[in-house]
């Protein structure tokens, strides 16, 4: 069944249309896409690699959790839900903020959010390949040696600036 977004205008605006995922990509419209940054109770955070069939980066590393955000959802409902289907985890993310990704395979808005998750989690093989918790000085060496997607750098480096913003 093919997914559907809504489209929206360059202030994240919703404008009450809803599209396929697919062809919101080919065409270049604007939707939603929610992600989450998860850590676990010692602050590390959890990186994966795709699975090698997904269509969109496949076997590529990623440091957000996360997917297009159906047409009548929130971010958060969301992230929550792609939280439960990729890792089988049942958690509460927190909407940090949201910036026009124009990185990836099409502009989207991302809404980055940030949960705790257990240190075992039950990853879905259709969707993670490999996962593991990582500290922040090990994801660094990471993000520099392997092959990340582009919204990966892009958003953990807008991640790290806010949480060095917030008391």
């Amino acid at each position: 069944m093919e997914e559907l977004v809504e489209r929206v205008d360059d202030q994240d605006r919703g404008l009450g249309v809803a599209v396929s995922r697919r062809q919101a990509v080919r065409e270049g419209w604007l939707h939603r896409v929610a992600v989450t940054v998860c850590r676990d109770g010692r602050g590390r955070v959890l990186v994966h690699r795709r699975s090698e069939h997904l269509s969109r980066f496949p076997g590529r590393y990623e440091v957000l959790v996360g997917g297009a955000v159906n047409a009548g959802e929130s971010y958060e409902q969301a992230a929550a839900r792609e939280l439960a289907e990729e890792l089988g985890v049942r958690a509460r993310p927190r909407l940090l903020f949201t910036f026009l990704n124009r990185s990836g395979l099409s502009p989207h808005w991302l809404g980055v959010h940030e949960a705790v998750a257990p240190d075992t989690v039950t990853a879905d093989p259709e969707e993670v390949a490999w996962h593991a918790w990582l500290t922040e000085p090990q994801l660094r060496s990471a993000l520099q040696e392997w092959n990340f997607t582009p919204d990966s750098h892009e958003a953990f480096n807008r991640y790290l600036a806010f949480r060095t913003t917030q008391p």
